[in-house]
């Protein structure tokens, strides 16, 4: 049977949002504020801002304590050595309603992102034991690494190595953030599960994948090898 791909409003504000939209390329050399203003600047441009009823005011009173920890501790944060080009040092995640209605926003040029996991069972996905996720509407990961070296190690063992590691999974909602802001990090052959949201009831792991030229969340099972598919982690969640 071919995918069936869930269905978002048309005038949901990431479907709506120009099709020129995507997110600003990333810039190596920018300071951790203009990246912190980068990413704001990208939520709000693909809609995602508007999603949680939030204009540009609205939206920076909610990141601005967010701003000043980046501003006052980026340079004390202890992050793992890049690898292969894996690394990201920050990430602004704005939680929403409905992860679905946020996926649109995985920009990839003019193709807005696809998800084939239904609202209900999104719904069922929640943080595994160990994770604990702020309860805020907006918080920073740190020290991201999308774990190319976990092509073709099954989650299941991969999410062994990253916890022996002392670091976290990065949750389906983190993981749809991360494809947003930082779509550079989503490549073909080196795209990432999302070990840190489980069902609870069967093993199916979430993911970030390219399919079509698009980006596309879905899932794969938690003792499958990809050869395409690594595993995102992450240092710390931090709230100011």
């Amino acid at each position: 049977m071919p995918t069936v791909v869930t269905e978002v409003e048309s005038q949901l504000p990431t479907v709506t949002a120009p099709r020129s939209a995507a997110a600003t390329a990333f810039e190596p050399s920018a300071s951790p504020l203009d990246e912190f203003d980068r990413q704001v600047r990208t939520y709000a441009e693909t809609g995602v801002a508007a999603l949680l009823g939030l204009d540009e005011t609205g939206l920076a009173e909610l990141v601005a304590p967010l701003r000043a920890v980046v501003g006052r501790d980026a340079s004390s944060w202890s992050h793992a050595p890049a690898k292969e080009d894996d690394d990201v040092d920050f990430l602004l995640v704005l939680r929403t309603e409905d992860v679905n209605d946020a996926v649109p926003a995985m920009r990839r040029g003019t193709k807005l992102g696809v998800s084939v996991i239904d609202r209900d069972e999104l719904a069922t996905y929640t943080a595994v034991d160990g994770v604990e996720v702020p309860d805020a509407r907006a918080y920073l990961l740190t020290g991201i690494d999308v774990g190319s070296e976990f092509c073709n190690v099954p989650p299941e063992s991969a999410l062994v190595a990253v916890r022996e590691r002392g670091r976290t999974p990065l949750t389906v909602e983190e993981g749809v953030a991360l494809a947003t802001v930082r779509p550079d990090r989503l490549r073909p052959n080196r795209c990432w599960s999302l070990m840190g949201s489980r069902t609870g009831t069967n093993q199916r792991v979430p993911a970030v994948w390219i399919s079509e030229r698009r980006a596309k969340l879905g899932w794969c099972w938690d003792r499958n090898p990809h050869t395409w598919l690594g595993a995102a982690s992450a240092a710390a969640r931090l709230t100011p």
